[in-house]
């Protein structure tokens, strides 16, 4: 008997509160066709795996990005890198860590002189590439193709209880007994935990003790007295105030504590002899007569804050004029409808948790605002582990404060505070890292940072990767040639499926699948997210 819209409601919500958030549903499309690349410019030799996702958790995005995938908009694709024209290889920085280099210093020091004394010189370097995730605007090309006319009613299971009896039908066939061992994944099975391989903040190095020998007379320091502080740290210091009324970070468009505030000031401060660290040149305190005042909001965009609802139409006419300059769209392009689906509409479900950021994890936009308008968004993911950055746009207009650069530093600097609150969050994912394309070879210079193996799946230094590139556009990282995939699909009969609103494991739907069998597309499904995300995620089969 089928339930009303009402009552399908109803037993969704009723779902939804029971399994602690509305689970990821996605379908598969299996490979696209090739498509128009647009960093070679090939008709069809940009090829992808692709799915839609109706609704998709934050850990399983984490998961899938950490195997390759990426968003635009609510469809997710996946290159197929030894097939593709131009391999895109997922890059992260280990943001505690990073270090800026000289061009990253020129751009921040461009923004400083900017804001404190209004120079607005138009003089771009070269080094310092403008648009920093343009890959993502091919993606946009390809959004709309696949996007799914199924109905929410068929897309929402029917109950938990009639998922567990169809579950324990599957035990008691004799057939396959392994399957009676499946155990139920719940939907708030979200567990937060520290990358093994990341280096500790503070650790102590293992370098040698250096030993000082006595300066010659009249030469070098006298050890034996106390270090002669630096003018510029006694000024930040006096300034200290003035920064927390000057410098705003608005999370939903309220500021940081003031407490906040002084840890990163203190934090930040640099040792004696030691590089400055990001938070030194943005966090510093701008002059009394400062010509202009720049504030950065993060504001929720899925589901839409009240904030993001107020400046939806102010942000569409910046991206409106960024791509009429920039990419060269007609005035009729794109239109409000094309805006939204690419970069405000997401599939990631909002969630919040104890050991989380404040501001929750999720899709958001940050947005730069000079002088009271909006002149730049940034477009990100919070997750588990990460800040993932999707996409950039900006006012053309200020092109000459080399934006995309600046964006990326700032993106770091927030992955960095938001680590303050949740420990395990600790890298910057840039998107793609694309070596076969030299004007997209930029990301490397955020160092130190990894590209992921397209075989294996496990992060490796970019030192070790670029003399592999450099001899062939597709490469392996992982040189252990035993070393295989580790969250490769194992049992097949496990991968959770969502058929007529009841969910079921494919062992079961496919005893009662009418029609030509369709395991050779679980099965390339099934591979691409790993064992874990498909016993997890629900794959819809109509």
């Amino acid at each position: 008997m089928s339930l009303g819209a009402a009552g399908e409601s109803d037993v969704f919500l009723l779902l939804m509160a029971a399994a602690g958030g509305s689970p990821t549903i996605v379908e598969y499309f299996g490979g696209e066709d090739g498509y128009r690349c647009g960093y070679c410019k090939n008709e069809t030799g940009n090829l992808s795996h692709g799915m839609w996702a109706h609704s998709m958790t934050v850990q399983d995005y984490q998961d899938l990005i950490d195997r390759g995938w990426r968003r635009s908009g609510k469809y997710v694709y996946k290159p197929i890198m030894n097939q593709t024209c131009c391999p895109q290889y997922t890059i992260r920085c280990q943001a505690l860590h990073f270090q800026t280099s000289k061009s990253h210093k020129k751009v921040l020091k461009k923004m400083l002189k900017f804001l404190s004394k209004g120079d607005a010189s138009k003089v771009v370097s070269e080094e310092e590439p403008m648009d920093s995730h343009i890959e993502d605007a091919v993606a946009c090309d390809f959004a709309y193709k696949g996007e799914s006319h199924v109905s929410q009613s068929e897309l929402t299971p029917l109950s938990v209880d009639h998922t567990e009896r169809v579950e324990n039908e599957d035990q008691h066939t004799g057939e396959e007994k392994e399957e009676g061992n499946v155990q139920k994944v719940e939907s708030d099975s979200l567990q937060l935990h520290a990358d093994k391989e990341t280096p500790v903040p503070g650790e102590p190095s293992r370098s040698a003790k250096v030993v000082h020998a006595p300066p010659k007379p009249g030469k070098g320091a006298d050890l034996s007295k106390p270090l002669c502080r630096k003018a510029k740290d006694i000024r930040k210091e006096r300034k200290l105030q003035k920064l927390l009324q000057n410098q705003t970070c608005a999370v939903e468009g309220s500021q940081l504590q003031a407490t906040d505030q002084v840890l990163l000031l203190q934090n930040s401060k640099s040792k004696p002899n030691q590089p400055k660290t990001i938070e030194d040149f943005i966090f510093v305190s701008l002059p009394d007569d400062a010509q202009h005042k720049l504030e950065v909001r993060v504001v929720r965009s899925s589901p839409p804050s009240s904030q993001f609802k107020a400046t939806l139409q102010e942000s569409y006419q910046v991206y409106k004029r960024y791509q009429m300059v920039i990419h060269k769209d007609p005035p009729d392009k794109p239109t409000i409808n094309q805006f939204t689906r690419f970069l405000c509409d997401s599939p990631l479900e909002a969630e919040n948790v104890p050991n989380g950021p404040e501001c929750g994890y999720g899709s958001f936009h940050q947005q730069y605002w000079l002088d009271g308008k909006i002149i730049a968004v940034g477009v990100i993911d919070i997750l588990p582990y990460c800040v993932s950055s999707v996409y950039l746009y900006y006012d053309p207009d200020y092109s000459f404060l080399s934006l995309g650069v600046y964006s990326a530093l700032r993106e770091i600097t927030f992955t960095r505070q938001l680590h303050e609150k949740a420990p395990d969050l600790c890298f910057y994912y840039m998107g793609f890292y694309i070596h076969s394309c030299p004007k997209m070879r930029y990301k490397g210079q955020y160092r130190p940072s990894d590209l992921l193996c397209p075989e294996t799946y496990v992060w490796t230094p970019i030192e070790q990767c670029l003399p592999l590139l450099e001899h062939s556009k597709y490469c392996r990282f992982n040189q252990d040639g035993k070393a295989v995939d580790e969250g490769r699909i194992k049992e097949l009969g496990r991968v959770r499926v969502l058929h007529k609103r009841t969910v079921m494991p494919y062992s079961v739907y496919k005893k009662r699948r009418k029609g030509p069998s369709d395991e050779a597309s679980v099965q390339q499904y099934a591979s691409l997210v790993g064992q874990t995300c498909s016993e997890r995620m629900l794959l819809f089969r109509s």
